[in-house]
């Protein structure tokens, strides 16, 4: 005699919109399987070795994280990378919300996509042509010193190129406008009825913004805050372009670790630290954003 059990429609649907969601989800699980995390652990397995001579060695070791600690080149190399990515999420941040907020409350709705697409203009163009147009302009001979040259208020140009003022400029020319998007996201979200209750309840103009709007957009900022860091802190072109070799950021060291000392165990250890950094990074706004929802 056997036993028969009968599954409930419901049951059936419920396992088939499990099986379509499984299925739904393979190739881009299998992508990231295939392009991230088997690179990213092969990266930092290579991290465990160390160059000898002209080769890799066999034993594993943590001389290269070790090396990172020590040496004072590639700790100044991450607080320079540090020290450019909290100035350029900062300043385009601050010029980034007032753009926000003026095409979110103060732009007519009919011209507000025109608004936006004119935001993201800077995407449409290479990300090198971009650096290489800045340099173009702050170069010895390039428009901003030809033009203070030709009023007299110079008799000679000035260094604006290859310095770190340079490639804070090139990044937050796109930054802004990148968060720009980000913060209006979020404030087009806020339901106007709160603000006019804010205001109908007696708080002036930037008590509303500083108690209302505000804290209603800081998702919009976290997201922008956290893109500028993971886009900067692992940006090679720019500062190679805008800063030169002055003052060297982690990417840039970890190329002349690949292509000058070819120590590609010790670039691994770098990549792998600034990974660190970057999760640390994510980890922070993530716990930032549930608070807030919370």
């Amino acid at each position: 005699m056997t036993l028969t059990t009968t599954v409930s429609p419901e049951k059936l649907a419920e396992r088939r919109e499990r099986r379509q969601g499984l299925l739904l989800v393979a190739p881009a699980a299998l992508w990231t399987l295939a392009f991230f995390l088997i690179p990213t652990l092969a990266i930092f397995w290579l991290s465990l070795f160390k160059k000898i001579g002209g080769r890799i060695g066999d034993e594993l070791t943590l001389a290269n994280y070790e090396r990172f600690a020590t040496q004072g080149y590639f700790r100044e190399s991450l607080f320079n990378s540090l020290e450019l990515t909290a100035i350029v999420a900062v300043i385009s941040i601050c010029l980034a919300y007032p753009l926000a907020a003026t095409i979110a409350f103060r732009v007519a709705p009919r011209l507000r996509r025109l608004c936006l697409m004119l935001a993201v203009l800077p995407f449409w163009t290479s990300y090198v042509v971009r650096s290489y147009a800045w340099l173009l302009v702050l170069a010895p001979n390039g428009v901003v010193n030809q033009a203070l040259l030709s009023t007299g208020l110079l008799s000679e140009p000035l260094t604006l190129s290859f310095t770190k003022g340079a490639t804070i400029l090139g990044f937050v020319h796109f930054f802004t406008m990148l968060g720009t998007l980000t913060i209006y996201a979020s404030l087009a979200r806020i339901n106007p009825r709160l603000i006019l209750a804010a205001r109908d309840l007696g708080a002036t103009q930037w008590q509303t913004f500083w108690r209302v709007v505000f804290p209603l957009s800081i998702p919009g900022v976290v997201a922008g805050v956290f893109l500028i860091i993971v886009v900067t802190i692992g940006d090679y072109v720019t500062p190679q372009i805008l800063g030169g070799n002055n003052e060297l950021v982690l990417p840039q060291t970890i190329i002349m670790q690949i292509q000058r000392r070819a120590d590609i165990p010790m670039a691994a250890a770098l990549s792998v630290s600034m990974m660190l950094v970057v999760s640390l990074a994510y980890l922070l706004m993530a716990r930032k954003l549930t608070a807030e929802r919370s």
